[in-house]
């Protein structure tokens, strides 16, 4: 499946004249430094604390500095070595591990979730109506097929996130993050609460990604940390990127947000033995850097190959496109002009806005709830990583940073 998948594939240089830079074109350094002028504006008027950028193309830095502090309260300045929360961007990691079990033939995408979490295999769907009196009240059916391992990548298993939206299949969440548990017991978690939609029908953003650490658990025999860590994160020279920072030294580290965006219910200084899969890690400039490089190169980095070239290519086409069946609601977070592969946003086609948003066609991105921010721009052989910790004005700053880099690049 995965080899047919990839035959599909377009070859960026063909359709990059569509929109985006023209292949090859140059990238002012000079005009880069508007990033400055922008950063230490927003650290001036008191709206972040600080921030990170790197900018990499054809494997060398193109532009690399820090901003502001890491901690307004102590007054200690961001450097290089500082630690974020990146939250979602959580989620890239978790799928390129279930990807190189798909690659070694321990798990498949047209598995069911149910074969390495039974309890899956009773799961019903929420069908919210109203009754006689106009009261909302949950129908359950059950699915017209089984969740299955592509479901949990592609985020369209049913299962979503409680926090966000309404009805009562939402509300069902409730208290869902209660008390101390591991990966097993969310999964189990999970499994009594019922899908808010039938499989592939709708991208429905939740916890998804999480189930499918545990299904990493049960196919490797190792906790999800560990096996990210010994086949993939200690491997590409990512030692900072863990689910929890107990060494003192690393825990002073850590990047904090202004005091009004200290609201989030978990952080990395909080150690519970939930190995969050789909938001639970944190991370450093210099990791993603090595992680960035990787999956600009396709899926290796330095001789070693961490995903196959057709798993990659699967992992970055667009799979819930036009024909495929799934619908996209208000909460669509890949945004105009994105489809969704496995674990990423994939740029698609313009989009609707004019002039459309900047970026070049198969570009793969995603970020999180403060702000990190990962984009890999194939055809410009180029990525960039922003690193913050900003959730009330992540949005604003992501697209304020994409336009600065895309200015840059000659006509």
């Amino acid at each position: 499946m995965v080899a047919a998948i990839a035959t599909a594939v377009v070859s960026l240089p063909g359709v990059a004249a569509a929109f985006g830079p023209p292949p090859g074109a140059e990238l002012s350094v000079e005009k880069l430094q508007r990033i400055d002028d922008f950063f230490n504006g927003e650290i001036a008027a008191g709206k972040i604390p600080g921030a990170i950028v790197l900018i990499q193309r054809r494997g060398q830095p193109v532009y690399f500095k820090s901003f502001g502090k890491r901690n307004v309260d102590t007054g200690v300045p961001m450097t290089t070595d500082s630690i974020f929360p990146i939250h979602s961007v959580t989620k890239t990691i978790t799928s390129v591990a279930a990807m190189m079990l798909v690659d070694r033939g321990k798990i498949a995408l047209a598995d069911p979730v149910s074969k390495y979490i039974p309890s899956f295999a009773a799961m019903k769907v929420a069908v919210e109506r109203k009754d006689e009196r106009g009261k909302p009240v949950l129908d359950l059916v059950p699915p017209g097929r089984p969740v299955t391992i592509e479901d949990l990548l592609l985020q369209t298993s049913g299962i979503t996130y409680g926090f966000y939206g309404e009805g009562l299949a939402k509300s069902a969440y409730e208290g869902i993050y209660l008390g101390d548990f591991d990966n097993a017991e969310f999964a189990e978690r999970i499994a009594k609460v019922p899908l808010t939609g039938q499989p592939r029908t709708l991208w429905d953003y939740g916890h998804s990604t999480d189930v499918l650490g545990r299904v990493i658990e049960v196919a490797s025999g190792q906790s999800l940390y560990q096996f990210e860590k010994t086949q993939l994160l200690d491997p590409l020279g990512m030692t900072s990127t863990k689910f929890f920072l107990t060494d003192p030294a690393e825990r002073a580290r850590y990047a904090w947000p202004l005091p009004k965006d200290r609201h989030v219910e978990r952080n990395s200084l909080d150690v519970t033995r939930w190995e969050s899969g789909g938001g639970g890690m944190v991370s450093t400039i210099t990791d993603f850097a090595r992680y960035a490089q990787m999956l600009l190169n396709g899926g290796t980095l330095e001789g070693k190959t961490y995903l196959s070239p057709a798993t990659f290519a699967a992992m970055t086409t667009d799979h819930i496109g036009p024909g495929s069946g799934v619908e996209r609601n208000y909460f669509y977070f890949p945004g105009d002009g994105f489809g969704f592969g496995y674990g990423f946003g994939i740029r698609t086609d313009p989009g609707n806005a004019v002039p459309p948003p900047p970026g070049s066609p198969g570009e793969i991105k995603w970020d999180g709830a403060t702000g990190v921010y990962l984009v890999i721009d194939r055809a410009q052989d180029m990525f960039f990583v922003l690193m913050e910790n900003t959730p009330s004005e992540r949005v604003r700053i992501q697209a304020r940073l994409k336009k600065i880099i895309y200015d840059a690049f000659s006509k």
